[in-house]
């Protein structure tokens, strides 16, 4: 997924509950896949933003010396604008991009 191209909403939008659990008929049931994909959205976007700011980690073992990189602060600031996971895995919902399957169903 590209978080970074994604037209979720950055702010608190109100969603019609019968287009949210539409394609489960249950609306427990649609909130525990989306919050499960959620939860793996702010895995892969944490383990990325780790990633980018551990190239401009320094080991020192100085505790006096603190350097500020301006390229740490602007990937920091433009993963705090992103939208959040929740937004995120709410649009994919709506926008029929998770899959999922209830086991206890296909018995």
């Amino acid at each position: 997924m590209d978080v970074k191209n994604s037209n979720a909403p950055v702010s608190t939008t109100t969603i019609d509950k019968n287009k949210f659990d539409r394609p489960t008929d249950n609306i427990y049931e649609a909130i525990s896949v989306v919050s499960k994909r959620a939860t793996q959205i702010n895995s892969e976007i944490k383990k990325e933003l780790l990633e980018k700011l551990d190239e401009f980690a320094t080991y020192n073992d100085s505790l006096e010396e603190v350097f500020e990189n301006k390229e740490q602060i602007e990937v920091s600031k433009f993963y705090e604008k992103l939208p959040k996971p929740h937004a995120l895995a709410v649009q994919e919902w709506l926008e029929d991009k998770i899959y999922y399957r209830n086991t206890e169903k296909e018995d």
